[in-house]
Protein backbone atom coordinates (compact mmCIF):
# COMPACT_ATOMS: atom_id res chain seq x y z
CA UNK A 1 0.00 0.00 0.00
CA UNK A 2 3.42 2.43 0.18
CA UNK A 3 2.97 5.02 -2.68
CA UNK A 4 -0.64 4.37 -3.23
CA UNK A 5 -1.64 8.29 -2.32
CA UNK A 6 1.44 9.36 -4.27
CA UNK A 7 0.93 12.68 -6.25
CA UNK A 8 -2.52 13.49 -3.78
CA UNK A 9 -2.85 16.02 -1.19
CA UNK A 10 -4.64 15.46 1.87
CA UNK A 11 -5.96 18.19 4.36
CA UNK A 12 -6.44 16.80 8.20
CA UNK A 13 -8.37 18.51 10.66
CA UNK A 14 -7.44 17.66 14.43
CA UNK A 15 -3.93 16.73 12.73
CA UNK A 16 -1.83 18.12 15.62
CA UNK A 17 -2.29 15.00 17.94
CA UNK A 18 -3.80 11.92 18.13
CA UNK A 19 -6.39 10.08 16.06
CA UNK A 20 -5.65 12.66 13.45
CA UNK A 21 -1.96 12.67 13.40
CA UNK A 22 -1.98 9.21 12.98
CA UNK A 23 -4.12 9.57 10.22
CA UNK A 24 -1.92 12.36 8.98
CA UNK A 25 1.60 10.30 9.29
CA UNK A 26 0.13 7.12 7.40
CA UNK A 27 -1.39 9.06 4.79
CA UNK A 28 2.14 10.91 4.16
CA UNK A 29 3.92 7.32 4.45
CA UNK A 30 1.26 6.24 1.31
CA UNK A 31 2.72 9.48 -0.86
CA UNK A 32 0.41 11.87 0.32
CA UNK A 33 1.39 15.68 1.09
CA UNK A 34 -0.62 16.07 3.96
CA UNK A 35 -1.77 19.89 5.23
CA UNK A 36 -2.00 19.44 9.45
CA UNK A 37 -5.08 21.75 10.75
CA UNK A 38 -5.30 22.13 14.53
CA UNK A 39 -6.15 25.05 16.87
CA UNK A 40 -1.93 24.60 18.45
CA UNK A 41 0.62 25.87 16.15
CA UNK A 42 3.25 23.72 18.19
CA UNK A 43 1.21 20.42 17.71
CA UNK A 44 1.09 21.10 13.97
CA UNK A 45 5.12 21.77 14.00
CA UNK A 46 5.44 18.56 15.96
CA UNK A 47 3.61 16.12 13.06
CA UNK A 48 5.10 18.08 10.32
CA UNK A 49 8.45 17.43 11.70
CA UNK A 50 7.77 13.89 12.57
CA UNK A 51 6.81 13.26 8.85
CA UNK A 52 9.35 15.05 7.20
CA UNK A 53 11.73 12.94 9.12
CA UNK A 54 10.41 9.84 8.15
CA UNK A 55 10.64 11.06 4.38
CA UNK A 56 6.86 12.64 3.79
CA UNK A 57 5.50 15.65 2.95
CA UNK A 58 3.53 18.13 5.47
CA UNK A 59 1.88 21.61 5.73
CA UNK A 60 0.28 23.22 8.21
CA UNK A 61 -2.35 25.47 8.72
CA UNK A 62 -3.11 27.07 12.46
CA UNK A 63 -7.10 27.42 12.48
CA UNK A 64 -9.61 26.69 14.63
CA UNK A 65 -11.98 24.29 13.16
CA UNK A 66 -15.08 25.85 14.42
CA UNK A 67 -14.01 29.24 12.95
CA UNK A 68 -16.32 29.12 9.55
CA UNK A 69 -14.28 31.12 7.75
CA UNK A 70 -11.00 30.21 8.99
CA UNK A 71 -11.55 26.61 8.01
CA UNK A 72 -12.66 28.06 4.53
CA UNK A 73 -9.79 29.63 4.31
CA UNK A 74 -7.59 26.87 5.39
CA UNK A 75 -9.02 24.77 2.83
CA UNK A 76 -8.84 27.22 -0.21
CA UNK A 77 -4.76 28.15 0.90
CA UNK A 78 -4.41 24.45 0.87
CA UNK A 79 -6.00 23.64 -2.83
CA UNK A 80 -4.15 27.05 -3.88
CA UNK A 81 -0.78 25.21 -2.64
CA UNK A 82 -1.07 21.85 -4.10
CA UNK A 83 -4.86 20.69 -5.23
CA UNK A 84 -6.43 18.61 -3.03
CA UNK A 85 -7.50 15.42 -3.65
CA UNK A 86 -9.20 14.82 0.07
CA UNK A 87 -10.09 15.61 4.07
CA UNK A 88 -10.36 13.97 7.06
CA UNK A 89 -12.59 15.49 9.45
CA UNK A 90 -10.82 14.04 12.74
CA UNK A 91 -11.39 17.27 14.78
CA UNK A 92 -13.33 16.17 18.25
CA UNK A 93 -13.65 17.00 21.55
CA UNK A 94 -16.36 14.86 24.20
CA UNK A 95 -17.20 16.48 27.87
CA UNK A 96 -18.45 13.09 29.78
CA UNK A 97 -21.16 13.47 31.98
CA UNK A 98 -24.75 12.31 33.25
CA UNK A 99 -27.70 13.55 30.86
CA UNK A 100 -29.84 14.69 34.16
CA UNK A 101 -28.48 18.13 34.24
CA UNK A 102 -26.09 18.17 31.69
CA UNK A 103 -24.69 22.25 30.45
CA UNK A 104 -26.28 23.01 27.72
CA UNK A 105 -22.84 25.12 27.23
CA UNK A 106 -21.07 21.36 26.82
CA UNK A 107 -23.97 19.94 24.81
CA UNK A 108 -23.44 23.20 22.02
CA UNK A 109 -19.97 22.82 22.35
CA UNK A 110 -19.56 19.61 21.40
CA UNK A 111 -21.94 19.79 18.56
CA UNK A 112 -20.51 22.99 16.98
CA UNK A 113 -17.17 20.55 16.76
CA UNK A 114 -18.33 17.01 16.21
CA UNK A 115 -21.08 17.87 14.26
CA UNK A 116 -21.06 21.96 12.77
CA UNK A 117 -17.37 22.16 11.90
CA UNK A 118 -17.55 18.63 9.63
CA UNK A 119 -20.31 19.94 7.95
CA UNK A 120 -19.00 23.69 7.10
CA UNK A 121 -15.56 21.69 6.82
CA UNK A 122 -17.76 19.94 3.73
CA UNK A 123 -19.53 22.43 2.17
CA UNK A 124 -15.98 24.31 1.60
CA UNK A 125 -14.75 21.39 0.42
CA UNK A 126 -17.12 20.43 -2.29
CA UNK A 127 -16.71 23.29 -4.62
CA UNK A 128 -12.90 22.59 -4.62
CA UNK A 129 -13.36 18.61 -5.13
CA UNK A 130 -16.08 18.99 -7.99
CA UNK A 131 -13.59 21.66 -9.77
CA UNK A 132 -11.00 18.77 -9.48
CA UNK A 133 -13.28 16.15 -10.91
CA UNK A 134 -14.01 14.49 -7.57
CA UNK A 135 -12.53 13.39 -4.54
CA UNK A 136 -12.75 11.81 -0.97
CA UNK A 137 -14.11 12.99 2.03
CA UNK A 138 -13.73 11.01 5.54
CA UNK A 139 -15.26 12.16 8.58
CA UNK A 140 -14.16 10.95 12.00
CA UNK A 141 -17.00 9.29 13.82
CA UNK A 142 -17.07 6.24 16.59
CA UNK A 143 -18.92 2.85 17.71
CA UNK A 144 -20.88 5.43 19.45
CA UNK A 145 -22.55 6.94 16.38
CA UNK A 146 -24.40 3.69 16.40
CA UNK A 147 -25.17 2.52 20.03
CA UNK A 148 -25.49 4.35 23.30
CA UNK A 149 -23.48 4.44 26.55
CA UNK A 150 -23.51 6.22 29.97
CA UNK A 151 -22.49 9.80 30.22
CA UNK A 152 -22.01 9.99 26.49
CA UNK A 153 -25.10 11.10 25.53
CA UNK A 154 -24.06 14.44 23.61
CA UNK A 155 -21.69 12.67 22.49
CA UNK A 156 -23.08 9.63 21.04
CA UNK A 157 -26.27 11.99 19.61
CA UNK A 158 -23.23 13.73 17.50
CA UNK A 159 -21.72 10.91 16.62
CA UNK A 160 -25.13 9.56 15.11
CA UNK A 161 -25.14 13.13 13.10
CA UNK A 162 -22.06 12.87 11.47
CA UNK A 163 -23.45 9.38 10.40
CA UNK A 164 -26.30 10.82 8.72
CA UNK A 165 -24.66 13.53 7.46
CA UNK A 166 -22.31 11.47 5.98
CA UNK A 167 -24.79 9.64 4.12
CA UNK A 168 -26.77 12.31 3.09
CA UNK A 169 -23.91 14.05 1.45
CA UNK A 170 -22.65 10.57 -0.29
CA UNK A 171 -25.79 11.20 -1.95
CA UNK A 172 -25.89 14.35 -3.17
CA UNK A 173 -22.27 14.64 -3.77
CA UNK A 174 -21.90 11.30 -6.04
CA UNK A 175 -22.70 12.65 -9.45
CA UNK A 176 -19.95 15.45 -8.76
CA UNK A 177 -17.14 12.27 -7.75
CA UNK A 178 -16.84 13.22 -4.67
CA UNK A 179 -17.20 9.89 -2.01
CA UNK A 180 -17.68 10.84 1.76
CA UNK A 181 -17.49 7.93 4.27
CA UNK A 182 -16.80 7.49 7.86
CA UNK A 183 -14.57 6.15 10.30
CA UNK A 184 -16.14 4.70 13.50
CA UNK A 185 -13.39 3.52 15.97
CA UNK A 186 -14.04 2.06 19.37
CA UNK A 187 -12.03 4.12 22.45
CA UNK A 188 -8.66 4.25 21.35
CA UNK A 189 -6.08 5.47 23.81
CA UNK A 190 -4.81 8.82 22.67
CA UNK A 191 -4.62 12.07 25.08
CA UNK A 192 -8.34 12.30 24.25
CA UNK A 193 -9.40 9.41 26.23
CA UNK A 194 -6.07 8.37 28.77
CA UNK A 195 -7.80 10.14 31.94
CA UNK A 196 -10.96 8.03 31.71
CA UNK A 197 -9.26 5.04 30.47
CA UNK A 198 -6.66 5.05 33.16
CA UNK A 199 -9.49 4.24 36.15
CA UNK A 200 -9.71 0.71 35.95
CA UNK A 201 -13.45 0.19 36.37
CA UNK A 202 -13.53 2.44 33.32
CA UNK A 203 -11.36 0.44 31.41
CA UNK A 204 -12.80 -2.88 32.73
CA UNK A 205 -16.59 -2.09 31.43
CA UNK A 206 -15.32 -0.61 28.07
CA UNK A 207 -13.54 -4.31 27.05
CA UNK A 208 -16.69 -5.89 28.19
CA UNK A 209 -18.17 -4.69 24.92
CA UNK A 210 -15.47 -5.53 23.01
CA UNK A 211 -15.56 -9.29 21.96
CA UNK A 212 -12.12 -8.74 20.27
CA UNK A 213 -11.09 -8.22 23.91
CA UNK A 214 -8.64 -5.18 23.16
CA UNK A 215 -8.61 -1.33 22.48
CA UNK A 216 -8.11 -0.32 18.54
CA UNK A 217 -4.91 1.36 17.85
CA UNK A 218 -4.24 4.62 16.12
CA UNK A 219 -2.25 2.73 13.55
CA UNK A 220 -5.77 0.84 12.71
CA UNK A 221 -7.59 3.70 12.77
CA UNK A 222 -5.38 5.45 10.61
CA UNK A 223 -5.17 2.38 8.01
CA UNK A 224 -8.77 2.38 8.00
CA UNK A 225 -9.10 5.57 6.92
CA UNK A 226 -6.68 6.03 4.51
CA UNK A 227 -7.99 2.84 2.62
CA UNK A 228 -11.38 5.25 2.27
CA UNK A 229 -9.00 7.67 0.92
CA UNK A 230 -7.41 6.08 -1.58
CA UNK A 231 -8.57 5.65 -5.52
CA UNK A 232 -9.20 2.25 -5.73
CA UNK A 233 -12.30 3.16 -3.09
CA UNK A 234 -14.41 5.62 -5.54
CA UNK A 235 -16.94 2.87 -5.32
CA UNK A 236 -17.17 2.99 -1.85
CA UNK A 237 -19.45 5.64 -0.54
CA UNK A 238 -22.01 6.41 2.09
CA UNK A 239 -20.70 3.69 4.58
CA UNK A 240 -19.47 4.18 8.10
CA UNK A 241 -16.54 1.78 8.59
CA UNK A 242 -16.14 0.42 12.38
CA UNK A 243 -13.05 -0.08 13.72
CA UNK A 244 -14.59 -1.76 17.14
CA UNK A 245 -13.66 -5.05 17.72
CA UNK A 246 -16.58 -6.23 17.23
CA UNK A 247 -18.73 -4.05 19.74
CA UNK A 248 -21.48 -2.88 17.14
CA UNK A 249 -21.88 -6.56 16.35
CA UNK A 250 -23.63 -7.61 18.66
Amino acid sequence: MSGELDGRHVLVTGGGRGIGAGVAEEAAARGALVTLVARTRGELDGVAARIVDAGGRARTHAADATDDAAMEEAIAQADAAEPLWGAVLSAGMNRPAPAAGYPMDDFDAIFAVNVRAAFVACRALHPVLTAHGGGRIVAMSSQLGSVGFPDRVPYAASKHAVNGMVRGLAVEWAPAGITVNAVAPTFVETEFTRANLARPEFRAEVLSRIPGGRLATVEEVAAATCFLLAPRSGSITGHVLAVDGGWTAW
